[in-house]
């Protein structure tokens, strides 16, 4: 669903049915406590980004509200864990490397059909 900064995110709950007005982030909600959400979260989260680049359906994302500096706003921060390696995902958009092994070779660099003879 459209989240109010504009971008796709699989977490975000919007019910506009008849009159409703309610939002929500069942990433956030889905911690223990729930982490309070505000629309302004939307702006900077990386979780749309995340997801867009990297749909392992093996990789957790558990979010954190933090701010740089006492005087900015609230951020999202995300640390991923793959649950089919058991471990932390040092770059979620890209992923563990075990579940979806990176393959460096091209198409047609070994290809026999392309030589001269």
């Amino acid at each position: 669903m459209r989240t109010p900064a504009g971008k796709e995110c699989p977490y975000f709950y919007g019910n506009y049915y008849r009159g409703r007005e309610v939002e929500e982030c069942r990433l956030l909600e889905s911690t223990t406590p729930p982490l309070p959400w505000k629309p302004a979260l939307c702006q900077t989260c990386p979780v749309p980004g995340i997801r867009l680049a990297n749909a392992c359906p093996d990789m957790e994302l558990i979010p954190s509200l933090s701010r740089p500096f006492p005087f900015f706003k609230q951020e999202v921060h995300i640390r991923a864990y793959c649950t089919k390696s058991h471990q932390d995902v040092q770059e979620p958009y890209i992923g563990c490397g075990i579940c979806h092994p990176i393959s460096f070779t091209q198409s047609g660099e070994n290809d026999e059909t392309d030589s001269i003879a």
